[in-house]
């Protein structure tokens, strides 16, 4: 089981505010897993701080893969579809918490057992990001909250590699797939 270690007292603030405006902190971290400082989310992604986000990806034992259809208001791939949960840990959180958290915020989502399949680091020009990939198995009757998901459904695994390559999935969602697919059906 692999944790963040967050520091006795709380870690140092770094990175500019935009505009002084208060913003989502989040933690930076070493490969460990360690807490070294905190961030505002806009200075995570425009100074490759690492910090950690959360995907859960649900499988029923058909081995249909539920994906959420990405809102057309999202600032990074609007419009396309991807793993069924995504999203960053605030500080103080910890990795489970936030993944019921995002769960609730996008589909409403509470009553799932998570299991860690896997973890990597995600680059992306000026974003760093500690990717934590979780799997839940079941049939669930999920619930986008029509803002940031604005759906979402159950794929069959040969219609989401029909689609790869196509500019209908996230780029991101296509290659950590292609990592965890037998991992997913090892659960079933």
């Amino acid at each position: 089981m692999f944790e963040l270690v967050y520091p006795s007292e709380p870690a140092s603030k770094i990175g500019e505010e935009i505009g002084g405006k208060a913003s989502e902190m989040l933690p930076v971290i070493d490969e460990t897993g360690s807490v070294v400082n905190q961030a505002s989310r806009i200075a995570c992604h425009s100074n490759a701080y690492l910090h950690p986000v959360v995907h859960l990806h649900v499988i029923d034992r058909m081995s249909d893969v539920y994906l959420q259809h990405r809102s057309v208001h999202k600032d990074l791939m609007p419009d396309r579809w991807d793993t069924a949960v995504g999203g960053h840990v605030s500080y103080g959180e910890y990795l489970e918490e936030a993944l019921y958290r995002e769960a609730g915020e996008e589909l409403g989502f509470y009553d799932f057992n998570p299991h860690l399949i896997h973890r990597y680091v995600f680059e992306n020009g000026m974003d760093r990001e500690m990717v934590f990939v979780y799997a839940t198995v079941g049939h669930f009757d999920l619930h986008p909250d029509n803002y940031e998901v604005q759906g979402g459904r159950y794929w069959p695994m040969k219609e989401i590699e029909a689609a790869m390559g196509k500019d209908v999935l996230t780029p991101q969602f296509e290659s950590e797939y292609k990592v965890i697919k037998d991992k997913l059906l090892a659960l079933l």
